[in-house]
């Protein structure tokens, strides 16, 4: 008996010490979305105030990290009519990358998104790429709610509007 109690007793120790240790990570951090929550700093960058829709060209798509300690992103960099060139954040790797985007170098584009700021520079962190009759949707734009942070049935009427 006391053999039986023993063993309960480490089978209970066990199973509540990896309760525990899952608990202390954030869901994001199991993902590797890291940094890429609803409110982590980088979310609360998102001002509906400073929403904005740019018609540029694609100049390069790259791996980015917005903010230190963030897990990594998808970029790019577009061009504006006027030449201008800026940095877009779209979303986590986690997420999409780039082959599941359907974009590329070259593709003319009408981007929503709000300006934000990144060490000095103005960047973009977009809600809504749009390609001919094509649309990505990463964030609502009335507020920068990420996608990847959404319920699935909160995702599955967002992706259906699409």
């Amino acid at each position: 008996m006391k053999k039986f109690r023993t063993r309960w007793l480490m089978f209970s120790i066990v199973i509540l010490s990896l309760s525990v240790s899952n608990a202390t990570l954030c869901p994001a951090q199991e993902k590797g979305l890291a940094g890429w929550g609803i409110d982590d700093p980088y979310n609360r960058l998102y001002d509906v105030q400073e929403v904005d829709t740019i018609k540029a060209v694609i100049r390069d798509i790259k791996e980015i990290t917005p903010l230190p300690g963030m897990a990594p992103g998808l970029g790019m960099e577009i061009e504006d009519k006027s030449g201008d060139r800026y940095l877009v954040h779209i979303c986590p790797l986690a997420y999409k990358d780039a082959g599941s985007i359907g974009l590329k170098k070259g593709d003319k584009i009408d981007l929503r998104g709000c300006w934000i700021e990144v060490k000095g520079e103005e960047e973009i962190m977009a809600a809504k790429i749009k390609k001919g009759e094509k649309s990505i949707k990463v964030r609502l734009t009335s507020n920068g709610k990420p996608f990847w942070t959404m319920s699935p049935e909160e995702l599955k009427k967002e992706l259906a509007d699409n």
